[in-house]
């Protein structure tokens, strides 16, 4: 009977250990977020997460007496966002795993307090930095090669900035660890596409309408070497570059070089306006889609003004050239 008792004691311990650990482990199976938020006592907050090159939402919560609650679970750590305003493109970020979180949030002053979270910890030392400090970043992967807060602030503040080589180069430095993380699927994306966009290849061929609205093909230029300039009314910096084009213009264009310019407005009048008052006397197409054409996702372009110069073949010769680079090069290949 004693035998019996000491199993049956036996038994029962180790069943209790095993709720233990299932508790344990189920309470790491997800994050919770609990969130004071300044200035609103009632209203709904919407949680949103990066995936994707955007801020997806991912659930919202209401706000009682200032407070929220979030629950859920996360593949892996990643970039999550707050706001108050539904379509918000520049909410408050921070990063989070499947773990509880106190989070204190102002949006008048634009501040953010969490803690819980150690990506966070970490993103909070490097986020804002890292921009303007291209050895902040060299920083950031050399300590931090296995963390994918460093891939984030990568693909936020460098990716489309950087050329082929460039962007080989920072993506090497990563740990085998992030191998198919979604910040490094990110990277890998880009790099396949301005593995198209390099010196050598042929230009992606495309077709938009001009201002009359008939269709305009790249490839119909062949034969003559071609400046696409990437630009729109609104960027005040395409208007600063547009004197230097114009000086391209009338200095090569007896000299079999001609300009489509590709413009990423969104309204007619402001397009046709601009063209006329910087007296931009070329070819211009123009979908009016913004950020969201087709051509500038083809030829990853995140920022304007961008421009990449064809040879007669329609092969790229260079790209991104401003200022007197462009007019430097212009003369190289235009002797």
């Amino acid at each position: 009977m004693t035998m019996f008792m000491n199993v049956r004691k036996l038994i029962l311990a180790g069943a209790a250990s095993l709720l233990v650990v299932a508790c344990a482990q189920e309470k790491k199976e997800g994050y919770v977020i609990e969130g004071e938020i300044a200035g609103i006592q009632t209203g709904t907050i919407y949680l949103k997460c990066y995936r994707n090159g955007a801020f997806e939402e991912v659930d919202s919560a209401a706000i009682e007496n200032g407070k929220f609650t979030f629950k859920g679970t996360s593949d892996e750590p990643l970039a999550y966002a707050l706001t108050t305003v539904k379509e918000n493109k520049r909410p408050q970020v921070f990063f989070l795993s499947n773990e509880s979180v106190q989070v204190k949030l102002d949006e008048m002053q634009k501040q953010l307090q969490v803690s819980g979270s150690p990506e966070q910890d970490l993103y909070a030392q490097y986020e804002g930095r890292v921009s303007e400090d291209a050895a902040l970043m060299d920083s950031l992967f050399a300590r931090h090669s296995d963390s994918p807060v460093s891939a984030y602030l990568f693909v936020r503040n460098l990716l489309s900035r950087l050329d082929y080589a460039s962007v080989k180069a920072y993506r090497d430095r990563l740990d085998a660890s992030l191998e198919g993380t979604e910040y490094v699927r990110q990277i890998d994306a880009q790099l396949a596409l301005l593995s198209r966009l390099q010196v050598g290849a042929e230009a992606p061929d495309f077709t938009l309408p001009d201002a009359e609205g008939n269709d305009v093909r790249l490839s119909s230029f062949r034969g003559k070497y071609v400046l696409i300039d990437f630009w729109a009314s609104w960027c005040p910096d395409c208007r600063k570059e547009n004197p230097v084009i114009v000086k391209a213009w009338n200095q090569f264009k007896d000299k079999n070089f001609t300009i489509l310019g590709v413009s990423l407005d969104r309204k007619k009048e402001p397009w046709l306006q601009a063209i006329e008052k910087d007296g931009l006397t070329w070819t211009h197409v123009c979908d009016f889609k913004d950020w969201n054409s087709d051509v500038a996702k083809m030829y990853a372009v995140k920022w304007i003004p961008k421009s990449f110069l064809l040879d007669p073949e329609g092969k790229i010769v260079a790209s991104g050239l401003e200022g007197d680079a462009l007019l430097d090069k212009l003369q190289e290949v235009l002797k």
